[in-house]
């Protein structure tokens, strides 16, 4: 099942780098970037309400707000400087790059999280990062 909502997220995914590089059109990308996450705010508390889950924050531990903050901050860092990407080149280039991250995540993984390298991540984030360089050498 986990796998369903996988790719649900690439799919809208890629909805999101498509209709960006629309919305950010003579747009300030900062602008656009603080657009787009009043809408995600406003749109996930409302499911939180919906579902009365608003009640678990105050179960929170300390360590859960550092990095769920420490998250948020990457996230938004990560939106910036998306944003700025698509506005100066184009959304397949971008958004390839950006699939970058699987690799580096697979790498801050198995480096953080003790997580196991099996040798289908290893090739999979192989073949993403030569992709990649594939992508930004002309």
């Amino acid at each position: 099942m986990w796998w369903i909502f996988a790719l649900l997220s690439a799919l809208f995914a890629a909805l999101t780098a498509v209709f960006a590089k629309i919305g950010v059109e003579n747009v300030n990308s900062n602008l656009a970037t603080a657009i787009r996450t009043v809408v995600v705010l406003v749109i996930i508390w409302l499911i939180v309400f919906t579902r009365g889950e608003a009640k678990a924050v105050s179960e929170l531990s300390t360590r859960n707000w550092i990095f769920l903050g420490i998250s948020g901050v990457a996230t938004g860092l990560s939106w910036i400087f998306y944003f700025k990407a698509l506005q100066m080149g184009e959304v397949s280039t971008v958004a390839g790059i950006d699939k970058l991250s699987l690799a580096l995540t697979v790498i801050f993984a198995v480096t953080f999280l003790g997580e196991t390298l099996t040798w289908k991540s290893a090739v999979g984030a192989g073949l993403i990062i030569v992709g990649t360089l594939f992508l930004i050498w002309k």
